[in-house]
């Protein structure tokens, strides 16, 4: 049988808001410091997406923009768009929908993927699926959320986290040994709803009182969250090294999704990498959801080389979490 096609990652986009939430901001909202959110989550600001008419849409179709200028291609070439996020402008339609019309893309077909922290690392390899299959050439993928639009100012145990941001990368077929070698995904149904918006679904519509009980906000048992996190994405890490036979001198980079440092730290560990060799930006984004990962390849691309290792985890509420093995491929 003829070897399957690899899908590379040949351009990168991003956006973020010009407002700054920074620490001490937040001191002044709620019962908290700069020094206790630093120490304990690695956060010093977060962005902050403030005009009103703006939103999820709006920074994908920036981040995207960006990437197809990096390209020098047309919107009339992409594919496929698949969004990854949990804060779409509407429930439908998709906000992907909504990006393929403003920046051109006629010939695509667009949707989104809803996985939470870990909707980037999906939303990628179902594009890499498309490109693997030869069903698409170039398929872009986004990674976007204005989860201050979900955020409760007056609960310290999750404003303090987010941030709203977006990435974008195109995929193309490899003509090399680079691009997308493996992954891995996993999901544990989390019925104990230890992190996620109580209302606006199906289930619970919303009402005058779903508004009043701020049922509409994000809700997070952390210290569960925290330990199942901090697990999960270690474990995902040194799974996929072990099926791909990989050593932590075989790996450039790792670049977790950026929702706390303590468990970007204890990923890194476990994989036996040194600070120097993982991806962190969580000090100036906090946590953008599925905007952490696309944002840290944004920031780092000049620092890589073609042809370098990188892991890529992720863990999310659902329960979701995952990891992908590729080798870089923009010279």
């Amino acid at each position: 049988m003829p070897q399957t096609k690899r899908a590379k990652i040949t351009a990168v986009g991003h956006f973020l808001p010009e407002s700054r939430l920074t620490n001490h901001d937040l001191e002044q909202m709620v019962d908290t410091n700069d020094e206790w959110i630093r120490t304990r989550t690695g956060i010093e600001e977060r962005r902050i997406l403030k005009d009103k008419d703006k939103a999820t849409a709006y920074m994908g179709i920036r981040a995207a923009e960006e990437a197809l200028e990096q390209r020098g291609i047309d919107a009339d070439e992409i594919d496929v768009i698949i969004t990854g996020t949990v804060t779409p402008d509407y429930l439908f339609p998709a906000s992907a929908c909504l990006i393929q019309k403003a920046i051109g893309a006629s010939n695509a077909y667009a949707f989104d993927l809803s996985a939470a922290c870990s909707g980037f690392l999906f939303s990628l390899t179902t594009g890499a699926n498309m490109i693997e299959s030869g069903r698409a050439k170039k398929v872009l993928i986004i990674g976007a959320d204005k989860m201050s639009s979900i955020l409760d100012f007056t609960d310290r145990s999750t404003c303090i986290l987010f941030g709203d941001g977006a990435g974008a990368v195109l995929l193309e077929a490899s003509d090399d040994e680079t691009g997308i070698v493996d992954y891995v995904h996993h999901t544990d149904g989390d019925t104990n709803n230890t992190l996620y918006q109580p209302a606006g679904g199906s289930l619970n519509p919303a009402t005058i009182e779903t508004v009043k009980e701020k049922k509409h906000y994000v809700r997070q048992d952390g210290r569960t969250v925290f330990k199942k996190a901090t697990v999960g994405m270690a474990d995902v890490s040194m799974e996929i090294m072990k099926r791909n036979d990989l050593s932590a001198e075989d790996i450039d980079w790792l670049v977790p999704h950026q929702a706390n440092k303590r468990i970007i730290d204890a990923t890194a560990n476990r994989v036996g990498l040194p600070s120097k060799k993982v991806m962190l930006n969580i000090q100036k984004y906090g946590n953008t959801t599925s905007g952490t990962i696309p944002l840290c390849l944004y920031d780092w691309q000049d620092q890589l080389n073609k042809g370098d290792n990188l892991i890529l985890a992720s863990f999310g509420g659902g329960y979701t979490w995952g990891a992908i093995y590729l080798k870089w491929g923009i010279e």
